[in-house]
């Protein structure tokens, strides 16, 4: 890696409900254009999906949502899976979440446990640590990398929804991390930065990433499919299809889950009175 590279981690978090080729090819995306500026240098991804008590509408229980992005990412050499979001006994704030990654990150890189230095050979370990086999390298704190949150424009453009974000939060992500941001077909994520105020101030923070081969797909057109008995393949990796078929996934039922609750963030506006 070339002294003027910044090292990377691209963090996605979400449902995941099911992680889809889309997501995958979302972190490669972002690679490439953060990668071909010549700056920086990705050297980690990690999903991390939400736990149950966000109550979304449809959204099966984790533990399966973990096992098929486990699945979806076990050829990766750089791409990992991490479940601490979603083993939260309660809804954790996405800005909470990239905040418990970015100190972990800095946590290990003092420790030399993990190491930014491009290698030839990587394994993964159960605590999804990517050890690489290389010569003396002194870590400093300029080699320790930089968290950025990995979304769709959908993501962004939803910090506009009332009482969906804390405007304290939405300047933590976009002010002190930064994101990466893969925009979708129809969506103007410019046009919502510059209606914005806090995202146009940290604009320079917000890298867009367009996708220029479109691939629409959609994890809810994905349950749609599913619940019709209709062919999910080559929209999902084949071990997660799999994984979806012997677990009987996806059913009218499963998309009723969590119908009458309130969404996580909105409950904090909710009222027993």
């Amino acid at each position: 890696m070339s002294s003027r590279e910044k090292p990377v981690v691209l963090l996605a978090c979400g449902s995941f409900n099911p992680i889809t080729n889309m997501h995958l090819r979302m972190f490669e995306l972002a690679r490439d254009h953060l990668e071909d500026t010549g700056r920086y240098r990705v050297v980690k991804g990690i999903i991390s999906p939400v736990g149950d008590s966000y109550k979304k509408k449809g959204l099966i229980e984790a533990r399966h949502r973990l096992e098929m992005a486990r699945l979806a990412t076990q050829n990766s050499d750089w791409i990992t899976v991490d479940d601490w979001e979603s083993q939260q006994p309660e809804w954790v704030e996405t800005a909470k979440v990239v905040r418990h990654h970015a100190e972990l990150i800095s946590s290990e890189n003092n420790n030399d446990d993990v190491d930014t230095v491009r290698c030839g050979k990587r394994r993964k370990l159960e605590q999804n640590t990517i050890i690489c086999q290389s010569s003396s390298y002194i870590n400093t704190k300029e080699d320790t990398p930089h968290l950025n949150l990995l979304c769709g424009a959908d993501v962004l453009e939803s910090f506009g929804v009332p009482n969906l974000w804390k405007p304290e939060d939405i300047e933590e992500i976009v002010g002190r991390y930064g994101v990466a941001c893969i925009t979708r077909c129809g969506s103007d994520p410019e046009k919502f930065i510059n209606q914005s105020d806090v995202l146009y101030k940290h604009r320079k923070n917000i890298c867009m990433v367009r996708e220029w081969v479109t691939n629409e797909i959609s994890a809810t057109h994905v349950r749609r499919a599913l619940r019709r008995g209709q062919s999910v393949r080559y929209l999902l990796p084949d071990p997660v299809v799999r994984y979806i078929q012997e677990h009987s996934l996806y059913s009218a039922e499963s998309e009723q889950m969590n119908a009458d609750a309130i969404l996580a963030p909105f409950q904090r506006y909710t009222s027993t009175n």
